[in-house]
């Protein structure tokens, strides 16, 4: 089938793609500070992953971060509508009329969606209270959307899996499985800790921890494609 050899294809650019970019922003605004105009936008060395030393904006946000930033993140948005685009017709080859299709379908391309928007808008400076709330909600929709829309996949997927036998790896479904109930439920943990106002909460620095659970949070939405990659068998 047509619709998976494609959708296997374009599952591993939208793991690697944002995984460069976003890494490639954080070396260069912690290695070769001397390309930065503004030297007060230069971070020391850090592994945010472990020690939350700035969040993926930080380093993404200042000139010329963003110039290996925002074509990434637009490239991944296209990709992205394509993947949900293939997986609609992968659905319907196996369940034409799958109560989740809909769904899969609105919550996949809004999370593209979300992810355009939220990159134009990356690096544009406003001192606006509604400006910058604006900005929190198309992240946080971004992520809402794309989890929702893994969850609904997955799920679906798991309903005809006898079907799907002959086609993908079973074992990577349901690490696919874990991977997204995993994500939703550090979703869960992770809105009061997020909204805690302040620095520091019982002597933890919140600052530190929010940038640590967005970086891991970020790796973990783009396994789920890596993942994807090898579930599929190849077709040829």
């Amino acid at each position: 089938m047509n619709s998976i050899e494609k959708a296997r294809s374009i599952s591993i650019w939208i793991f690697i793609i944002p995984f460069i970019a976003v890494n490639t922003c954080l070396i260069l605004i912690t290695q070769f500070h001397s390309i930065f105009p503004n030297q007060q936008d230069v971070i020391g060395s850090t592994f945010p992953y472990l020690d939350g030393g700035a969040s993926i904006s930080r380093t993404a946000r200042p000139y010329p971060s963003w110039l290996v930033f925002k074509p990434a993140m637009f490239l991944t948005s296209y990709l992205l509508i394509k993947y949900w685009l293939f997986n609609k017709d992968i659905i319907k080859y196996f369940k034409v009329d799958h109560k989740n299709l809909k769904k899969i379908l609105f919550f996949g391309i809004a999370s593209a969606v979300a992810l355009t928007v939220h990159s134009i808008f990356l690096g544009i400076k406003f001192d606006n209270d509604l400006y910058k709330l604006f900005r929190r909600v198309i992240m946080l929709s971004f992520i809402v959307f794309e989890i929702v829309a893994q969850a609904y996949l997955v799920a679906t997927f798991w309903s005809f899996k006898d079907k799907l036998k002959d086609y993908i790896n079973l074992k990577i479904l349901n690490l696919k499985i874990v991977l997204v109930s995993m994500l939703i439920i550090v979703a869960v943990i992770s809105i009061p800790i997020i909204s805690l106002p302040g620095d520091v909460f019982f002597g933890v620095q919140l600052k530190f921890l929010k940038h640590a659970l967005e970086w891991d949070y970020f790796l973990g939405v783009i396994t789920f494609y890596l993942l994807t990659f090898f579930m599929w068998k190849k077709t040829n």
